[in-house]
C-alpha cells in the first residue's frame, strides 16, 4: 500500500512538471529559427526547463514599473584606452558691436545669435518685444509648417520681463541674455505638456524641467516653444501631422528633430535644440539648409529628455551659423550630478582657425562615388582647398556598421517595452513597416547576445576610430552617403553639418565635418571658416521673409 502511494506520488510530481512546462520542442526548433541557431533534439530537449525558468524571470521582471528615464545599470564609454582628453579652456567669439536695428523688423527673423546679442545688450531692442516678435511669426507661420507643439507664450514673457529688468539694473548674462529659443519636445517642462510627438504620450506631463532648458534659461535664454518632433524621434509625422520644409512645403522637413530645423530655417526662432541618435540633427539640418551640432556623446546632461537608445542619444543645437552652435553650447555642455554618462570635458572656442596648421582629412572613396550632392560636395573640397587645407585621404575602419544599428533597436525596443506590450503602439500615426511599432516588436527578437556582441564589435570600432583621429584633427564626409553617420553616432565622435549649396530644384545640400571626440570648439571652429567663405546660411525660403 505504501508502495503504491510512493507511486502516485512520484507520478504526481512528474505530471505536475509535465504540465507546468509551458514550452515544446516544436517551440525551440521554430525560436532557434528566429536567432539563426541550430541545436539538435537532444540539445532542445535538454534545455526546455531553463527556458521555462527564464519565462518565469520575465514574467517578474515584467511586473517592474520602468518609467522612460529608468537608464540601464551599465553605461556606454566612447573613450578609447589612453585617450587625452583636451584641456584648453578659452573662449571667444567674434565682436558684433556694428549691429544695427534693420528699418524692416521683418528682417529681424534670419539676425544670428551675435546680432541679437548685441541690439538686446546695447538696449537697441528689449527681450519682450523681440520675443513678441518670435512669438508672432510662430503663430502666423505655423499653420504652413506644422512645427509647433506647445507655445509656451506666458512663460517666455515672464522670462523676457525679467532679461529686462536685470539688464536696466547692470546685470548681463551674456550672449543668449533674453534671445528666444524653441526645444524639441521630448525635453521636459514642468510647467507644458512633454509629448515626444506620439499620440499615446500626447497629454503627458513629466514633473521638472530637463537640465538643457534650466542651462540655457541660467544663460538667460527665454522658452518660447516645444517643437515638434517625429513620433518618439522618428521622422516627420507626429500626432498632429507632418511637419513642413520651409524650402517646400509640401515635402516633410525630414527628423526626427523636424520642428527645431523647420522654424529656424523658416526664421520663426534664432535656434532650437535637437536631438540625435542615428541621423536627428544631420538629416533635418540638411533638408532645411541650416546649420547643426551633434556633441560628442558624454557632452550634454540628457537628464529630463526621453530616451530612445540610452548608449547613443545626444542633445545638441540647431542655428543658423556655425558661431551660433558655439554661443549655444558653451551654455549647454557639461555634467549635471545626474546623468552619469557625462565626462567633465572643459570647452574652448576662438572664432579664427588656421587651415594650414591642421590635419584635415576626407573619406576619398565615399567622394568619388556618384550620389545627389556629389557636385555640391566636390565644390566644398576645392574651397577648403583654397582656404590653405591639405586634404588627406583616409578611410573608415572595415566593419559591419550597419549591421550594429540592432543595438539602436534593442535599446529603443527596450525604452518602450511596455508600449509594445500594451498594444498602445497601435495609436502611433505611422503604422508602416519601417515604423516604431513594427521595429519595437521585430527587435523583441534579437538575442542578449548578440546585442552585447554587436557592443564588443563597437569597442573595436572605437578603438579602431582612434587610430585614425589620432592623426587628423578633422575629417570631412557626405551627410548621407556612406557608413560615416551611423559609424560616428555609434564611436560618439562630434559633428558639424552646415549647408554647402542647392540641388536642380532648389533644395538646399550638405557638408558633414567630424572632429576628435570632445573637442568640439576646433570643429566649429573649423566649419565657421568655411562657412565664412560662402553665404548658403545667408540664403533664406523666399516665402518666409516678409
Amino acid at each position: 500500500m505504501r508502495a503504491i502511494f510512493y507511486l502516485m506520488v512520484i507520478f504526481s510530481g512528474i505530471f505536475t512538471v509535465l504540465t507546468a512546462q509551458t514550452l515544446t520542442i516544436e517551440d525551440v526548433e521554430h525560436a532557434q529559427k528566429l536567432a539563426g541557431l541550430e541545436f539538435n533534439q537532444s540539445e532542445q530537449d535538454s534545455m526546455l526547463g531553463n527556458l521555462d525558468d527564464q519565462l518565469k524571470n520575465y514574467k517578474k521582471i515584467r511586473e517592474f514599473i520602468l518609467p522612460n528615464n529608468v537608464p540601464p545599470a551599465f553605461d556606454f564609454n566612447p573613450v578609447p584606452p589612453g585617450y587625452k582628453f583636451p584641456d584648453e579652456k578659452e573662449v571667444e567669439f567674434s565682436s558684433y558691436s556694428g549691429t544695427k536695428l534693420p528699418e524692416n523688423i521683418n528682417d529681424l527673423a534670419f539676425f544670428s545669435i551675435g546680432e541679437l546679442a548685441e541690439l538686446i545688450k546695447t538696449k537697441k531692442i528689449s527681450s519682450f518685444k523681440l520675443t513678441e516678435f518670435f512669438i508672432g511669426r510662430l503663430e502666423k507661420y505655423d499653420p504652413l509648417l506644422h512645427c509647433v507643439i506647445t507655445l509656451t507664450k506666458e512663460r517666455a514673457l515672464k522670462q523676457a520681463a525679467l532679461m529686462d529688468e536685470e539688464l536696466a539694473a547692470g546685470k548681463y548674462r551674456g550672449l543668449l541674455h533674453g534671445i528666444p529659443f524653441g526645444i524639441k519636445d521630448l525635453l521636459s517642462t514642468s510647467d507644458y505638456r512633454t509629448t515626444w510627438g506620439a499620440m499615446p504620450y500626447k497629454d503627458q506631463f513629466i514633473e521638472g524641467d530637463a537640465v538643457v532648458l534650466k542651462k540655457l534659461e541660467a544663460a538667460g535664454g527665454v522658452l518660447v516653444a516645444k517643437l515638434t518632433m517625429g513620433a518618439l524621434a522618428w521622422g516627420d509625422v507626429w500626432f498632429g501631422g507632418k511637419t513642413r520644409n520651409p524650402w517646400d512645403t509640401a515635402n516633410g522637413s525630414s527628423g526626427s528633430s523636424a520642428g527645431s530645423a523647420s522654424a529656424v530655417s523658416a526664421g520663426l526662432l534664432p535656434f532650437a535644440i535637437g536631438t540625435e541618435t542615428w541621423g536627428s540633427i544631420v538629416s533635418p539640418s540638411t533638408v532645411c539648409g541650416i546649420t547643426g551640432l551633434r556633441p560628442s556623446y558624454g557632452r550634454v546632461s540628457r537628464t529630463g529628455a526621453m530616451a530612445l537608445s540610452w548608449s547613443m542619444d545626444k542633445i545638441g543645437p540647431i542655428c543658423r551659423s556655425a558661431e551660433d552652435l558655439a554661443i549655444v553650447f558653451s551654455a549647454i555642455y557639461g555634467s549635471d550630478g545626474i546623468d552619469r554618462t557625462l565626462f567633465e570635458v572643459p570647452f574652448s572656442y576662438v572664432p579664427e582657425t588656421d587651415y594650414t596648421k591642421l590635419k584635415i582629412g576626407y573619406l576619398k572613396r565615399d567622394f568619388d562615388k556618384e550620389y545627389p550632392f556629389h557636385q555640391n560636395d566636390s565644390l566644398t573640397l576645392e574651397k577648403l582647398r583654397e582656404l590653405g587645407a591639405k586634404l588627406i585621404p583616409i578611410e573608415l575602419p572595415d566593419i559591419p556598421v550597419n549591421d550594429l544599428s540592432i543595438i539602436l533597436s534593442a535599446e529603443a525596443a527596450a525604452a518602450f517595452d511596455e508600449l509594445t506590450r500594451s498594444n498602445k503602439d497601435d495609436l502611433l500615426v505611422r503604422q508602416i513597416k519601417n515604423a516604431w511599432p513594427n521595429s519595437f516588436r521585430s527587435a523583441r527578437f534579437i538575442p542578449a547576445v548578440e546585442y552585447i556582441n554587436a557592443g564588443r564589435i563597437r569597442y573595436i570600432l572605437i578603438n579602431a576610430m582612434q587610430e585614425i583621429m589620432k592623426d587628423i584633427d578633422i575629417y570631412a564626409a557626405p551627410s548621407w552617403d556612406g557608413d560615416n553617420l551611423l559609424l560616428t553616432n555609434l564611436t560618439g565622435h562630434p559633428c558639424v553639418v552646415l549647408p554647402n549649396g542647392f540641388d536642380e530644384e532648389g533644395m538646399p545640400t550638405s557638408i558633414s565635418f567630424t572632429g576628435r571626440l570632445f573637442d568640439e570648439g576646433k570643429l566649429i571652429s573649423f566649419a565657421k571658416k568655411y562657412q565664412d567663405s560662402e553665404s548658403f546660411h545667408k540664403k533664406h525660403p523666399a516665402v518666409f521673409m516678409k
